[in-house]
């Protein structure tokens, strides 16, 4: 095996050991990946040797060198040091989980969360947003895009369903991008998950970047209004401190 196969089959082993709550055995590796046992042991040699997993006694995780992946795309997606002081700011503010988000090469990602990394049960956890459509950091970035730009990210992605409250039909949701346009502010009540609500701003003078703040249903109830006020201003001083 050789060439872009190995490759796309490397990845796909990283991608389960990634995704998956806990060391994986190289027999559940070859299941999930549908390859041979020797070939997932041809695979994970090199993975190990550069630090992306590690072989404990229970199998396979994450290695060492998947932090430092992380750190480099914060840093290539301008999460830096006011970034970080900023989001746990925002958190104490609101009472809600931030984010800081952003949209490049037709993909949206949750670049930077204070939602612990452990609570997996969290419905917007770092890494690729499948679900922008039905998050309020998706309608932020994707009204920002021409909407040529936008069409085709719906065509890759879609516009699943999740809850009674996603909207699905595009002209539907031109409109509402149409009003996040107008307000500086996207919202999104239980449209990703029920029992969340999601607001977010987009950061003018960082193209393809927004902060969101998600709540519990009932406490975004009683802080609409503050929680959207609270993000605007935390734009402005992040704005100032470039």
């Amino acid at each position: 095996m050789s060439g872009p196969q190995s490759v796309d089959r490397a990845l796909a082993v990283l991608d389960a050991v990634a995704d998956a709550p806990g060391p994986l055995s190289a027999k559940a590796l070859a299941r999930r990946v549908g390859c041979s046992l020797s070939t997932v042991y041809h695979l994970l040699g090199p993975l190990t040797a550069r630090g992306y997993v590690v072989r404990g006694p229970r199998g396979y995780g994450p290695g060492p060198r998947v932090p430092a992946l992380h750190r480099a795309v914060r840093r290539h997606l301008d999460a830096g040091a006011e970034v970080a002081a900023l989001l746990p700011q925002l958190r104490r503010a609101t009472g809600g989980e931030a984010y800081f988000t952003a949209y490049r090469d037709g993909r949206i990602t949750v670049v930077d969360t204070t939602a612990p990394l452990a609570d997996t049960a969290h419905p917007f956890p770092p890494g690729p947003e499948t679900r922008a459509h039905a998050t309020a950091h998706g309608k932020a970035l994707l009204a920002g895009l021409e909407r040529g730009a936008r069409r085709r990210y719906l065509a890759d992605h879609g516009m699943a369903r999740f809850t009674e409250r996603t909207i699905t039909d595009e002209e539907r949701f031109e409109a509402e991008l149409s009003v996040v346009r107008d307000r500086g502010l996207a919202v999104s009540v239980g449209e990703a998950d029920p029992a969340y609500t999601c607001l977010a701003v987009p950061l003018p003078h960082l193209p393809g970047r927004a902060l969101s703040v998600s709540l519990p249903l009932e406490a975004f109830r009683r802080r609409r209004d503050e929680t959207g006020t609270l993000l605007t201003l935390a734009a402005a001083s992040l704005a100032a401190a470039r």
